[in-house]
C-alpha cells in the first residue's frame, strides 16, 4: 500500500515541485494539499495547479481533515504557520516534515514536545547532495587547524525572505561542532555585515539575492597559502523535492523521535 502524503503549502513554489515529483514516487500518494485560507489556489486540483495530469485532491485549508486519512505530512510553508501546522500534527500523531526555514526561535521547545509523541524531522534543506555536504564540512573543521578561517557564501533567488539561508546557518552550525563551538558562537558572524579586521575564529557569512536560482553554497576554509572548497550547486528545485518525498517515505516508517536528513542519508535504506 502506497504511503499517503499530505503537502502542506501545496500553492507554493516548493509545494508545486513536491506534487510534480510526487508522480515518479509509485510507493507515494497524494492525499491532500493544504494552503492557507486567503490562497486563490482553493478548490483547484493539486495535480492541475502544478501543472501536471489532475490528481483528484482539491487544495484546500482545512488541514485536520487532510491529516486524517495520511501517514506523514510535509510542510514547505510559511514561517508564521509553523507553530499551527505543527500542533495539527501532533494532534493528529503524523509524521511530519518540515522544511520551512525562518520560524520563530521560540518554536524549538514546541519542536522537542513533538517529537515526543511523533516522529518530526527539520530539514533547513532537503538535497542529499547538500546533506553530504554539511557531514563534510562538519569533518573538515574538526580536521584542520583552527589558524585555517571559514566563511560561507550562498546565493539564491530574489524571492528568498531569510537572509543568511537556512542552510546558511546549518553548515555554520555543522563547521561550529567540528570546532567544538556553542551554537550562538558559531552563528555570531549572521547578524550584520563585518567592518574592520576578520575577528580570529569567527565563522564569516556572504549572502547573494538575485535571478531565479535555486541555490547554491560554498564553505570556504582559508589558510596560509592554500583554501580548502567545499560546495554544492543546484540547477533543479527538483532535487529539493525529491529529496524530501524520498525523507517523507522514510519518515513515516520510524517510531516519534526527532530525525535530521543525515539519518536518511547513512541509514540502512538504499536511495533511488
Amino acid at each position: 500500500m502506497a504511503t499517503r502524503a499530505v503537502i502542506i503549502g501545496a500553492s507554493g513554489r516548493m509545494g508545486q515541485s513536491l506534487l510534480r515529483a510526487a508522480r515518479s514516487f509509485a510507493d507515494l500518494a497524494i492525499t491532500g494539499a493544504v494552503a492557507s485560507a486567503a490562497s486563490g489556489a482553493l478548490g483547484r486540483d493539486a495535480g492541475e495547479l502544478a501543472g501536471t495530469a489532475p490528481l483528484g485532491v482539491a487544495v484546500s485549508a482545512d488541514l485536520p481533515s487532510a491529516l486524517a486519512s495520511a501517514d506523514v505530512a510535509i510542510d514547505f510553508s510559511r514561517p508564521e504557520a509553523t507553530a499551527a501546522n505543527l500542533a495539527a500534527c501532533r494532534s493528529a500523531g503524523t509524521p511530519l516534515l518540515l522544511g520551512v526555514t525562518g520560524y520563530p526561535e521560540q518554536i524549538e521547545a514546541e519542536l522537542a514536545e513533538a517529537a515526543r509523541h511523533i516522529p518530526l524531522l527539520v530539514a533547513p534543506n532537503t538535497s542529499l547532495g547538500v546533506t553530504l555536504l554539511i557531514e563534510l564540512v562538519r569533518t573538515a573543521a574538526r580536521a584542520l587547524p583552527e589558524a585555517f578561517d571559514i566563511e560561507i557564501l550562498e546565493t539564491h533567488h530574489r524571492m528568498k525572505r531569510d537572509a543568511p539561508s537556512g542552510t546558511a546557518l546549518a553548515l555554520a552550525r555543522a563547521a561550529g561542532e567540528g570546532r567544538d563551538l556553542p551554537a550562538d558562537e558559531a552563528l555570531a558572524g549572521a547578524g550584520a555585515a563585518r567592518t574592520g579586521a576578520r575577528p580570529a575564529g569567527q565563522i564569516g557569512f556572504a549572502v547573494l539575492r538575485g535571478g531565479d536560482g535555486a541555490g547554491e553554497h560554498d564553505v570556504r576554509f582559508l589558510g596560509a597559502g592554500e583554501t580548502l572548497v567545499l560546495g554544492h550547486r543546484a540547477s533543479d528545485r527538483n532535487v529539493f523535492a525529491r529529496g524530501a518525498l524520498t525523507a517523507a517515505l522514510w519518515l513515516a516508517q520510524q517510531p516519534a523521535g526527532r530525525y535530521f536528513m543525515r539519518d536518511i542519508l547513512f541509514s540502512d535504506q538504499r536511495l533511488a
